[in-house]
């Protein structure tokens, strides 16, 4: 078998013969980039092969073919022409401020320099920037390649700090500036990251540049398709479940056919065993804080609907949470729509390895007790498989009595309603359960319905100082008769669970099963006790 290229960025490595990786060739649209554009940006998420993307572009331009033997760009290039290439990245190390960015670029700068053999007149970062194009351009007969990777890494390093990122990313537009002026030098420049920051506040002095991060013809040029995975580790995925490989890592979708992120599926390959190794490799920490104090309701992470300026808008004085998951990699597009003139996207988890790891993460940060969660986890499913349902209303109160007081003093996310509905969410979507928001029937919505084991259960949430009608939440399922969409799909149970935030607990529990006509029943309201 060839080997894995786990973890390598460089494409000579993997092309050389006597390394042996396995290779999946893009050459193709490297091509068509260079046919059809001159200023561009790709955003998208981390690990995803950005790098390697670039380290290929750069192999082309200088010219080394060898590397290019049985891709299409070695039959599509002209190979009689090569360029100067400058290779910039923000990916290694953290920026800790402005005048440690200033740092690192000069001595990228300088490293450059050292290899080209060239010495500058110029002082100020800027001023060398654009000489060094210059010199580069006139020494070569031939205009300039410019490649910048992570452009925004050191902004998204201190994204909790605002004034921190914010002068950052005012450097950062002043270096990038430099790239409009030197057209006359240039022949090609790609922009690469994970956020898309607005063209007014980081890109101005580059308004030129064209964004393909949603643009159909390049959807999977970072990325595995599906078909391109199981053909080219065929020999690799004997006695693999390869629907079972498909929910859990496939479903990336930037408006094309959807992609494996690379990192996940070279790491599956590696060890066979069914675990979140993209989710591992980042801490989602920010946009659980984001979550938290902006009381979002959880459970609304499978029913985003984001405009296409939105998902253009971000910056550090203007964090909107819906695109900085998209862009992160935490949701993805379901479907495109038109919203009267303007451009919707439906989101949604791309898949059960971020559902499952994201929700787990949050709800740790909603807990206040990660401990007590994990035990919880597995009695929760026990419960789930023995239809206990009794047991379930005692994890839970078990699980909201377990919350130190202290954390409910330096946090106000319990105070808000979907609260409590965000903790249930939680649990059932961090075990991987088919768990469905806000479900539409002919009449109303679920708030809440999870499927296993041959059963439904349709959940009722009611928060009793929010909702004064004394109806109990189980009558507004019987009024409505919710359950009759899943008659015919197995035994149905349905919950009404009530929520005091006084009490900080559940003060209302009832239950009742319908199976076939006839119905079981537990009218536990913890009011009346």
């Amino acid at each position: 078998m060839k080997k894995l290229p786990i973890g390598i960025q460089y494409f000579g490595n993997i092309r050389s013969r006597e390394n042996d990786y396995y290779y999946i060739d893009k050459t193709d649209h490297i091509v068509d980039l260079v046919r059809h554009g001159k200023f561009l940006f790709l955003s998208r998420p981390r690990r995803f092969g950005k790098s390697l993307l670039l380290s290929t572009m750069e192999e082309a331009f200088l010219g080394n073919r060898e590397l290019f033997r049985g891709l299409y760009l070695e039959d599509h290039w002209d190979w009689d022409r090569q360029h100067p290439v400058i290779h910039i990245s923000f990916g290694s190390g953290v920026i800790r401020d402005v005048t440690e960015l200033r740092v690192v670029f000069e001595d990228m700068l300088d490293r450059i320099l050292e290899r080209q053999g060239i010495v500058l007149k110029g002082k100020a970062i800027r001023s060398r920037f654009m000489e060094l194009i210059e010199r580069l351009s006139d020494r070569d007969g031939a205009p300039v390649v410019v490649l910048v990777d992570e452009y925004d890494k050191p902004i998204l390093d201190n994204i909790d700090k605002p004034a921190v990122a914010t002068d950052i990313r005012d450097e950062l537009k002043n270096i990038y500036s430099v790239i409009k002026d030197a057209d006359r030098y240039l022949k090609f420049v790609f922009i690469t990251g994970v956020s898309k920051f607005s063209k007014v506040s980081l890109f101005s002095g580059l308004n030129n540049l064209q964004d393909i991060t949603l643009h159909e013809r390049y959807a999977t040029i970072c990325g595995y398709t599906h078909e391109e995975m199981v053909t080219t580790f065929a020999e690799r995925l004997s006695g693999v479940d390869i629907d079972a490989v498909r929910r859990w890592y496939n479903g990336y979708n930037f408006l094309g056919e959807p992609v494996y992120n690379p990192f996940d599926i070279l790491l599956f390959l590696d060890t066979k065993d069914f675990r979140s190794y993209w989710f591992e490799t980042g801490s989602p920490s920010f946009l659980i804080k984001l979550i938290e104090e902006r009381h979002y309701p959880v459970p609304n992470l499978e029913k985003v609907l984001s405009s296409e300026q939105m998902l253009g808008a971000f910056d550090v004085d203007r964090i909107d949470l819906e695109p900085l998951l998209f862009q992160t990699g935490y949701l993805t597009i379901r479907s495109r729509e038109s919203i009267g003139s303007k451009i919707g996207y439906r989101m949604r988890f791309p898949n059960l390895e971020v559902k499952l790891s994201l929700t787990d993460a949050i709800l740790d940060r909603l807990s206040g007790a990660p401990a007590v969660k994990e035990n919880n986890q597995y009695r929760l499913y026990r419960c789930l498989e023995d239809a206990d349902i009794d047991g379930l209303r005692d994890i839970f109160h078990a699980f909201f009595a377990s919350i130190p007081n202290e954390w409910y003093a330096s946090s106000r996310v319990a105070a808000y309603e979907a609260f409590y509905a965000s903790v249930f969410y939680c649990y059932f979507t961090a075990i991987g359960l088919d768990v469905r928001v806000e479900d539409s029937t002919n009449i109303g919505r679920i708030d809440m319905a999870v499927i296993h084991g041959g059963r439904v259960y349709l959940f009722e949430f009611k928060v009793v100082e929010l909702d004064t009608s004394p109806q109990k939440a189980i009558e507004q399922i019987r009024s409505r008769r919710y359950w009759e969409k899943y008659v015919g799909k197995g035994e149905i149970v349905l919950v009404g669970v009530e929520f005091s935030k006084t009490a900080r607990n559940i003060v209302g529990y009832d239950w009742e099963r319908i199976d076939s006509g006839s119905r079981e029943s537990s009218n536990d309201h913890e009011q009346g006790r």
